[in-house]
């Protein structure tokens, strides 16, 4: 484990409920709070979440935080330091390319199968290239977009017909969802070029090319690949 940092002020976050609402415990509401801010990026990389303060927020005890803050950290999203709290795994190179890795081996395979679901797929496809064109022009093309192009390509996992390699998709896009909004933020410009992409890829999906279809997907893949090495080093 890493020195723990110096500074120990948590991010700044919008103050939810006093009691988070939603069904199951109280550790799945918090494990699902800080999740999706640690994906959307609203707990950035390298700040300290405070067990204690994020408990006052949220109108809970402290158990339930230290329980969410394990689970994460099992997930490799934080570190935990006792009594001082939770690091924000920044992202690393080597998370970069080991996802890029991971997303390629199953997207191209999976974009080969999905080229016969037909225009089921081709109408779940365009609704969501309809959701990320309304995220560019909302001004702010992070979150939303990041979610909704998670969507898309899990919609051509999912019609690949393989549940184990769904359930992997989704393991590797948790990490993917945070790399892109990472990297949207530093470069909003590259949303448009990925929608563009986006919209070539359910073309030829629709149309049934297999083989044109793993390219475009795998070019893609590469492309943001290099998009997201880009945005880490600046």
């Amino acid at each position: 484990m890493s020195a723990p940092p110096t500074e120990s002020t948590p991010p700044s976050a919008p103050q939810p409920p006093p009691v988070l609402g939603g069904s199951g415990s109280a550790a799945a509401r918090v494990y699902a709070y800080v999740k999706e801010r640690l994906l959307d990026g609203t707990f950035a990389g390298g700040a300290l979440l405070s067990e204690n303060e994020l408990s006052q927020q949220l109108g809970l005890s402290r158990t339930p935080v230290r329980q969410a803050f394990v689970q994460l950290e099992a997930e490799g999203l934080l570190e935990l330091y006792p009594k001082r709290g939770a690091l924000v795994v920044p992202v690393a190179a080597s998370e970069i390319e080991d996802v890029f890795e991971a997303r390629l081996l199953v997207e191209e395979h999976c974009a080969k199968r999905a080229a016969s679901a037909g225009a089921a797929l081709a109408a779940e496809l365009a609704e969501e290239i309809a959701e990320q064109e309304r995220a560019i022009a909302s001004g702010v093309p992070t979150t939303d977009f990041a979610r909704s192009d998670r969507r898309f390509h899990r919609a051509i996992v999912s019609a690949s017909g393989n549940a184990i390699l769904t359930r992997l998709y989704d393991a590797l896009r948790d990490r993917q969802q945070r790399i892109a909004t990472v990297s949207l933020a530093r470069n909003p410009a590259d949303a448009e070029r990925f929608v563009a992409d986006h919209r070539e890829i359910a073309a030829a999906l629709e149309r049934g090319d297999a083989s044109a279809a793993c390219a475009l997907v795998s070019a893609h893949l590469r492309s943001a690949r290099d998009a997201a090495r880009g945005a880490r080093g600046r």
